[in-house]
């Protein structure tokens, strides 16, 4: 019997995290789940809280998903209320972080903590900032009994990128999405161990420090670590659908709470893709985009001045096809906005499960970068497609 293998997959997205305790002595069905707040709703509902009271607020911690918890942190100041915040967590609202005075808070190293303490006595609510939260894991697993140990730890999370001063962090981004789909142009070209992380990617290098100290297998010094980028997890999710991975071409698209990714497939492998602002989208004009992608007619200014990151085709269009836009599937939280569309959108379900999609594009990630632990992920999802 091959030896047993515990992965925790954790796709951190800004509405939920989607949790999956895998094991390759269950069954895919078996394993363990949770969909939970997001870390960034978690950290919001912390700071109103502090707000509604009135108190003195430190934020402390690291670099984590912004959004909801950021626009908090603001409003705390600009009701009036003192802001405290480490250079770390700072950089969650802006890595500038001149900015993030400039919207009211007071940066504070960590030697000033004590005195923050000390200054404002018992009122003062601490916060402490991060996208991996390891003592809630393990607290939620030990009410339910489970052994949470695993061999690795494998988290998807959305990283701007640290963009250098006076560079759009868009534009920033894309450029990194750009080099990296040209090198490997395939979902798992966005993934990462832990020692191979860029410089630039500080949120999951932040992630992939936190795991690093999850628990680990017994016999096991620490957790193998590996971090991808959550649209790129989701594409490699959607694959595990057969409905998908049967499609010699195919349009797959993700729509999460703020950032759509899109990619046009042929054969498995990446021929182009756009990324833009869901909240800049309505169905007209995704669709739009999503036809202009399939037919090779996008171009990298064209989503840029649409407020997007941009857009990047690799290869044309086969000589011959129809003109029609191929399948399409749609994965993420706002799928809906192309539910009736003259698209016919397909919901991929891999494994069953709509929800696991990133988790199991994590594990897919975890095969391909840690080979040790290849063949008890295949023997449970099957060979990769």
């Amino acid at each position: 019997m091959s030896e047993r293998v515990r992965i925790l997959a954790v796709d951190v997205g800004t509405g939920t995290q989607d949790i999956l305790l895998f094991d390759s002595g269950e069954s895919i069905e078996n394993c363990f789940q949770l969909i939970m707040p997001s870390p960034t709703v978690i950290v919001q509902r912390r700071i109103l809280r502090a707000t509604a009271a009135g108190a003195p607020m430190l934020l402390t911690g690291h670099i984590m998903g912004g959004g909801p918890c950021a626009w908090a942190a603001r409003d705390h100041a600009r009701a009036g209320y003192p802001c405290y915040v480490t250079p770390d967590a700072a950089r969650t609202l802006d890595d500038d972080l001149t900015q993030v005075e400039e919207l009211g808070l007071r940066i504070v190293h960590d030697s000033e903590v004590p005195a923050v303490r000390a200054r404002e006595g018992g009122r003062l609510v601490e916060i402490e900032m991060g996208d991996f939260d390891s003592a809630a894991l393990l607290a939620a697993f030990d009410a339910f009994g489970v052994d949470a140990s695993v061999d690795a730890v494998a988290v998807a999370a959305f990283d701007h990128g640290a963009a250098p001063p006076g560079v759009s962090d868009r534009r920033f981004r894309f450029d990194a999405i750009s080099a990296r789909v040209r090198e490997r142009p395939d979902a798992l070209a966005f993934a990462w161990r832990r020692d191979s992380i860029s410089p630039d990617l500080t949120r999951l290098a932040a992630v992939a420090d936190a795991a690093a100290r999850y628990p680990a297998s017994e016999g096991r010094s620490g957790p193998s670590v590996i971090v991808m980028d959550t649209g790129a997890a989701a594409l490699a999710g959607a694959l595990e659908d057969p409905s998908v991975s049967a499609r010699d071409e195919a349009l797959v698209a993700n729509l999460g709470n703020f950032h759509t990714l899109a990619f046009h497939l042929r054969d498995g492998r990446i021929t182009g893709l756009f990324e833009h602002h869901t909240g800049e989208l309505d169905r007209s004009r995704l669709e739009v985009y999503l036809r202009d992608l399939a037919r090779g007619d996008l171009n990298n200014e064209r989503i840029f001045a649409d407020s997007g990151h941009g857009a990047l085709i690799l290869e044309p269009p086969s000589a011959g096809t129809s003109g029609e836009p191929p399948f399409l599937a749609v994965t993420g939280p706002r799928r809906e906005l192309l539910r009736g569309s003259t698209l016919h959108p397909y919901e991929p379900a891999p494994h069953g499960d709509m929800m696991l999609a990133g988790c199991f594009g994590l594990l897919r990630a975890v095969a391909a970068y840690e080979p040790a632990f290849a063949h008890a992920i295949e023997s449970s999802l099957g060979p990769a497609r």
